[in-house]
């Protein structure tokens, strides 16, 4: 039909009362925020030349259009 099909592993099996299929335009419905900048931080413990670095990123993410992306709920037959 012209959509792309993806298999997610997170998605629960389908069984009585599961949401387990997505369908949705999801770049309109969930909005991905990516926070410029890496924070790096030097291990003051490591010696050379085996020095340790830790590095973090902020990203977070959340629902942006709720009728953008409906949820297959499963009933019983």
């Amino acid at each position: 039909m012209g959509f792309p099909v993806v298999e997610a592993e997170e998605i629960p099996d389908m069984a009585t009362d599961s949401m387990s299929i997505a369908f949705g335009d999801f770049r309109r419905g969930y909005l991905v925020v990516d926070r410029t900048g890496v924070n790096v931080l030097r291990d003051p413990f490591s010696k050379k030349p085996y020095v340790l670095f830790y590095t973090t990123k902020r990203v977070g993410g959340g629902i942006q259009d709720y009728d953008a992306i409906k949820l297959v709920k499963f009933g019983t037959s």
